[in-house]
């Protein structure tokens, strides 16, 4: 008997419910992590825009809020477009709360817990044992999925923080939410214009401890790149292989000419002037 249609509903959505399914909902352990680390930070933003009063530092706030809504809006698309069930994601998986909480609404973030929920079931039912092996084995993007919310992190407080400590002074030139946003970019970048700088001693240490940070996250990228860029592929590699199997077994097979000819000459089957030619042409002969 055929399976009527809506069976074969139930069979993809039980599929999608199943520890197969919530495996291929999981993108891969570094990146869930990382939009969970997203998550986790856009709370603690939306607690801080209850706790400050001061317009520029809510400003910051506001504009990173921003950035992080358009971050998780598209791992909502992405997440719709890859679902095994784009109904049973949206639906049963609280996509519909991914979407809402990706909307740059104070109300709306505190749905990101539901988002924080799923990726803890994602990651749990994978194992720890898999999560470590998978973060091992594909470091290289898990290490730049750190680096980049370190880079969010620095560059939000940094701010924060750059915008507090230059506030007390006469002649500071760091003044409203952009100044200091500006100033944390250029620095962690290591451009640094100059048109904006720390004018007191706690915003010149805090400018120092942006400046180390800033070198250790771009070196650390540029080495990415240049790993990602440089490195040969696997077709490359599959080349090289053949070329390098292909050579040894040239150099084998002179090896027994050579060996052969050694043990007729031996034999007095070929003469020395006869062995030196045969020899010679052996060596000269190029590879098959």
């Amino acid at each position: 008997m055929e399976p009527t249609e809506g069976a074969a509903v139930h069979e993809v959505e039980g599929e999608a419910a199943s520890p197969q399914g919530e495996r291929r909902e999981l993108k891969s352990p570094g990146y869930e992590i990382f939009i969970a680390a997203l998550s986790i930070l856009s709370i603690v933003n939306l607690v801080l825009g209850l706790v400050v009063r001061e317009a520029a530092l809510d400003a910051v706030l506001s504009a990173m809020n921003a950035g992080l809504s358009v971050i998780l809006f598209i791992d909502f698309l992405v997440r719709l477009r890859t679902a095994p069930s784009r109904s049973d994601y949206f639906f049963r998986s609280f996509g519909w709360a991914d979407l809402l909480a990706s909307l740059p609404l104070p109300q709306l973030k505190i749905l990101r817990l539901f988002r924080l929920a799923r990726v803890y079931r994602l990651l749990r039912a994978y194992g720890a044992r898999n999560i470590g092996r998978s973060l091992l084995r594909e470091r290289a993007g898990s290490a730049l999925l750190s680096l980049l919310f370190i880079a969010i992190l620095v560059l939000e407080f940094g701010s924060l923080w750059m915008l507090r400590l230059e506030s007390t002074a006469t002649d500071h030139n760091i003044t409203t939410a952009s100044d200091a946003m500006w100033y944390v970019i250029v620095t962690i970048s290591t451009v640094g214009y100059g048109d904006q700088y720390p004018v007191t001693t706690s915003g010149r240490v805090l400018g120092t401890i942006i400046i180390v940070l800033g070198v250790a996250i771009f070196g650390t990228l540029t080495g990415y790149l240049a790993n990602l860029f440089l490195s040969p592929t696997s077709d490359d590699k599959a080349g090289s292989d053949d070329t390098a199997g292909a050579a040894e077994d040239a150099r084998d097979r002179r090896l027994a000419q050579l060996t052969r000819a050694g043990e007729l000459h031996r034999a007095g089957v070929l003469s020395q002037a006869e062995f030196e030619l045969f020899k010679a042409e052996i060596l000269s002969a190029p590879p098959a």
